[in-house]
Formats: structure tokens, C-alpha cells, sequence
């Protein structure tokens, strides 16, 4: 069978024509309809958000009041920060416990003592009392000059003096002497987050056990 075209040429673009604008024309609704689309779901996840945020602010807000409405808050935060700073105030505080101790570690046979002073802020020791003679006195004296200690965080063990510039008043003779002796100390033998091990001669005292050995 023989088939002839029998629409022209110009008839023939024409009907192209046309359905390509069809398809233009389509396409473009289509987009369109998709931008309004996105458009409009971008707009409901913007007021989903402002919505959010301004639920959170009044939530924030009524808090807020619901703190500041707190009967004695001010006492109560002046508390609060008072215990903040308790730590630090007791490490500082120095353990003045220690005091009897290292005076009859380093006091010799012989020795009464009668009264103790103890500065923390000037590091003054004052000692005063009485003994069987005079040489006595000056082996408590010597006892002092010669101790050493070493700290719990002294890595190296190094022996450091753990009194200094000690003076002595002394009254009496061989059979009876009273003396007051002035000792300036080294405050970490008081600190009370470090054991401290004091050294006489041969003999030790250690704060953590207190004992002498």
C-alpha cells in the first residue's frame, strides 16, 4: 500500500509547533506548583520555629521569676559560694595540732614545758618552761637547730631544717634552769595536706602514723 502525506509543510511545523507549546506550558505549571509547594513548606517550618522559640521564652521567663521568686535566694547563693571557697580555706588552715608533737620529738629528758605560743601569720614558736640544769636546756636547744622533715611531695627525700633563727633566754645554773626559747618555723611542717616526716639524729617522726621510731 502506498501512503501520501498530504498535509503540507507548513501545516505539518505548525502542529509541532503546538505541541511543543503544550509541553512548555506543562512543564511550567508543574514547576510552578512545585515552588508554591516548597515555598509553603518553607513558611510552615519557619512559624513551626518562631513558635518554638517563643515557647521556650516564656518557659525561660517563668523560670526565671519562679527563681527570682525563691524566698532568702540571695542567702541561699551567699551560702553556696561560702561553701565553694571551705576546700581552699582548709588546706590553708595550718594543723597546729602538730605542735605538741614536734616539741616532745625534739624535747630531751629533763624538760618541762610550761607554755606554748604558736603564729601562724609572723612563723613564730615560743617555748617557754623549765629543766634539771642548764645543759639540759641546750640539748633541747640543739635538738631544734638539728631537726629536718621531708614532705609527702619532696620526690627527691631532701632533708630540709625544719626550724631556724632560734633564740634563747635562759636562767639558772646546774641544778635548776628555767628558759623561753623564740623558733621561727617553716609553715609547710603545718600543712595539713602534706605528711611530714621530721629527722633527729637516728630517730623519725611521721605525722602520718604518729609515732616515733
Amino acid at each position: 500500500m502506498i501512503q501520501f502525506n498530504l498535509l503540507p509543510d507548513v501545516k505539518m511545523q505548525y502542529v509541532k509547533a503546538k505541541r511543543t507549546k503544550r509541553l512548555i506550558i506543562s512543564t511550567s505549571t508543574l514547576l510552578s506548583i512545585g515552588s508554591v509547594v516548597i515555598i509553603g513548606i518553607l513558611f510552615s517550618v519557619q512559624l513551626a520555629q518562631k513558635a518554638h522559640i517563643k515557647s521556650l521564652t516564656s518557659d525561660i521567663k517563668s523560670e526565671t521569676s519562679s527563681i527570682q521568686s525563691t524566698e532568702g535566694l540571695n542567702e541561699l547563693l551567699t551560702v553556696q559560694n561560702q561553701l565553694k571557697l571551705l576546700p581552699g580555706l582548709h588546706e590553708n588552715k595550718p594543723e597546729t595540732s602538730r605542735l605538741f608533737d614536734y616539741v616532745t620529738f625534739v624535747s630531751p629528758e629533763g624538760v618541762k614545758v610550761q607554755s606554748l605560743s604558736f603564729d601562724a601569720v609572723t612563723k613564730l614558736i615560743i617555748v617557754q618552761g623549765s629543766a634539771d640544769k642548764i645543759a639540759t636546756v641546750n640539748k633541747f636547744v640543739d635538738n631544734i637547730k638539728a631537726t629536718t622533715y621531708t614532705a609527702q611531695n619532696n620526690s627527691e627525700g631532701t632533708n630540709t631544717p625544719a626550724f631556724s633563727q632560734v633564740s634563747t633566754q635562759l636562767n639558772g645554773d646546774n641544778e635548776d634552769a628555767s628558759f623561753r626559747i623564740q623558733i621561727t618555723f617553716d609553715p609547710l611542717i603545718f600543712a595539713n595536706t602534706q605528711n611530714i616526716v621530721m629527722k633527729l639524729e637516728n630517730q623519725t617522726f611521721s605525722t602520718n602514723t604518729g609515732g616515733t621510731q
